[in-house]
């Protein structure tokens, strides 16, 4: 009897074990848990809850962020109004995204500490639930659709700045991000600011690996689309994380 009840004792803590582990394990990625529903539920108004200095700030510090490791920093010098979605993407794009809907598109264009390069970064606030997010993001990793040339987010040309010749032609790289814990689409796409035409661009993945030798991986315009688009998705999820907190 007592060699059983060890083994009967043995599997009730392994079970227990592998219980807790996989609680831990869904709490960690966030994929249950009222604090994951609470943070996505709050990062679907922050389009007009924010200011706009907290969402895309007047500077954006890059450690790091650059070809090689180099520091970047970025400096906004437009936004654009809030708005639909029917003239920000490329029609195949615009198509993709569809099923999660368009609450609200945010844009800012920025451009680097010597105003050689222009990047514009977007945050898409969708309509869609946790459930349509991770579907969606599912299909981007499936059918490779960050990586199309024929499906990139338009640049925010802003009159008055360097920016201003930024326009389709002159795209050289870019990022798209499916986020799954907040209902945002986070983008960014970069190019020179001297308004010269691209004729390939190249996905930021693709331009920022060791050995790239595009036009726009040698010019670290990857770095710029990628290292942008990431501190600004990052600080949105801070931000919704933020708003769900209890005061002590």
């Amino acid at each position: 009897m007592r060699p059983r009840a060890a083994a009967a004792a043995a599997c009730a803590v392994l079970g227990l074990g592998l219980i807790g582990g996989a609680v831990t394990g869904s709490w960690l990625a966030g994929d249950g848990g009222g604090a994951a529903r609470d943070r996505f539920t709050a990062a679907d108004s922050l389009w007009h809850s924010e200011p706009v200095d907290q969402l895309f700030p007047p500077t954006v510090d890059g450690t790091g962020a650059g070809p090689g490791g180099a520091d970047r920093t970025w400096t906004r010098i437009a936004v654009a109004p809030d708005s639909g979605c029917a003239h920000a993407f490329d029609p195949l794009l615009r198509k993709a995204l569809a099923p999660v809907g368009c609450r609200r598109l945010l844009r800012a264009t920025y451009t680097d500490a010597t105003e050689s390069y222009v990047t514009t970064v977007g945050l898409l606030f969708t309509k869609a639930d946790p459930a349509a997010m991770s579907g969606l993001a599912k299909r981007f990793r499936d059918e490779h659709l960050s990586s199309r040339t024929d499906l990139l987010p338009r640049p925010y040309a802003a009159k008055g700045t360097v920016a201003a010749g930024f326009g389709d032609a002159q795209r050289a790289s870019w990022t798209i991000s499916v986020l799954t814990d907040v209902p945002v689409v986070a983008f960014s796409v970069s190019g020179w600011a001297d308004g010269r035409t691209v004729n390939t661009p190249q996905p930021a993945a693709d331009a920022t690996r060791a050995g790239a030798t595009s036009a726009p991986a040698q010019a670290g315009l990857g770095n710029e689309a990628q290292g942008l688009a990431d501190r600004v998705a990052r600080r949105l999820r801070q931000t919704a994380g933020a708003a769900t907190e209890k005061p002590s």
